[in-house]
């Protein structure tokens, strides 16, 4: 089988005409006499213009009734994987969850011709979701990204305005008008379902989920703390995660630290500057040398400690903890609490995710001291954003009322 490259067309030479050529999307450009410095800045230009759009499989771009919705898809495809990666070069994730939706749009329509796709095909893409059980507000989010292709392929030449215009078109689905199953809002989670879980989860991450309830920021956010990203100059330090979800936006993050989560803070920040806080090589260090203190056999059977270790296994702990691994680390552990509360004859705590702890942070800071203070604490821009993460605290209402009614 043929090994498979993405380098760039070359610069070659025609023989017969003695013209510069190169070949991009099975068609042959002449490029002027070969050798010259014209030919060289059209090779330059043809190039470059092809990059830009993604190096589409046809060039120079085909007019909209002749592209195909796989066409198109390829190319917008190609352009994600390029454009949704952080600054590092790491993928934002965003890339991964247009692969589900790209997939069935290619499966339905991907014969079709992009002229002839219409508002009732994406309608219908819409009700196959609904057939398929996904949410609402899943739907409306894959219907966002439908359209999205589209407003891409017109800045590529390959959509028609008016059709882009007649996607755009197409309603969201309605709350209460539709078959499509509701979602319920994240709710903050109660102090005491995180206290009988604490116990049953690693001490690193057990530490991670009481520093992130009491700062309110991002499970990510709690993941890469690294002391060189932490200010300690004040009685309340600061932390500058060093990437975070609004950066491509141009905003800014800051997040303050004050003395109890300065107090479990502090052991993880005697390591080197650039190294995570929160490490899974502790707990899994930490594990190996409790089963070591638990082992029967004499050390003079078996296998000693690190004699029996692979050179390269599969699955070793890395730097960090990813905002996934953190979220199986607490589902393990409710699992855990849930099994020894049974035993009991206790009732099973409800499970919850690290993103909830966020949600618990700012309804007790909006409670004490208002709607603009949790703004500030959440990071948002909008307070209409901070009152999604934020319940309302009725009791001024329940206190009018009283007065008033």
């Amino acid at each position: 089988m043929p090994k498979l490259t993405s380098s760039l067309s070359k610069y070659r030479k025609h023989r017969a005409s003695g013209q510069a050529i190169v070949t991009i999307g099975r068609k042959d450009f002449y490029l002027g006499p070969h050798g010259t410095k014209a030919s060289k800045r059209e090779y330059d230009r043809i190039v470059t213009e092809w990059l830009a759009a993604a190096r589409p499989s046809i060039w120079p771009p085909a007019e909209a009734a002749e592209v195909t919705i796989a066409e198109l898809i390829r190319g917008y495809w190609r352009w994600a994987q390029g454009y949704y990666r952080d600054k590092n070069g790491n993928s934002t994730g965003t890339a991964e969850l247009l692969k589900p939706v790209l997939k069935r749009f290619r499966a339905l329509y991907g014969r079709t011709y992009v002229a002839d796709f219409r508002s009732h095909c994406l309608e219908a893409m819409q009700h196959k979701w609904i057939e398929m059980g996904h949410s609402r507000r899943y739907i409306n989010m894959n219907t966002q990204r439908i359209k999205h292709v589209f407003k891409w392929g017109v800045k590529k030449d390959m959509v028609r305005p008016d059709t882009w215009q007649r996607i755009k078109e197409v309603s969201r689905l309605a709350k209460g008008r539709t078959q499509a199953r509701e979602t319920a809002p994240v709710e903050p989670v109660l102090d005491d379902v995180v206290d009988g879980t604490l116990p049953h989860l690693p001490i690193v991450v057990a530490d991670m989920v009481r520093f992130q309830r009491l700062v309110g920021c991002r499970p990510t956010e709690t993941c890469i703390v690294r002391p060189c990203d932490v200010d300690r100059s004040g009685d309340v330090w600061t932390y500058i995660p060093e990437s975070h979800k609004t950066e491509y936006r141009g905003r800014g993050r800051i997040v303050f630290i004050g003395p109890r989560a300065q107090a479990i803070l502090l052991p993880y920040l005697l390591r080197s500057p650039e190294e995570y806080c929160f490490s899974p090589v502790d707990p899994e260090r930490r594990r190996r040398t409790e089963l070591h203190e638990q082992r029967k056999t004499p050390l003079s059977c078996g296998n000693r400690p690190g004699t029996h270790c692979r050179s390269k296994p599969k699955r070793s702990p890395g730097g960090r903890y990813t905002k996934d691994s953190y979220n199986r680390a607490v589902a393990r552990a409710i699992a855990k609490a849930n099994t020894e509360r049974a035993k009991q004859g206790q009732a099973p705590l409800p499970t919850w995710s690290p993103n909830q702890l966020r949600h618990s942070a700012a309804t007790e800071i909006r409670q004490k001291y208002g709607l603009e203070a949790a703004q500030v604490v959440l990071g948002h821009s909008r307070a209409d954003v901070t009152q999604v993460y934020a319940e309302r605290d009725q009791r001024h209402a329940v206190e009018v009322a009283r007065q008033v009614g």
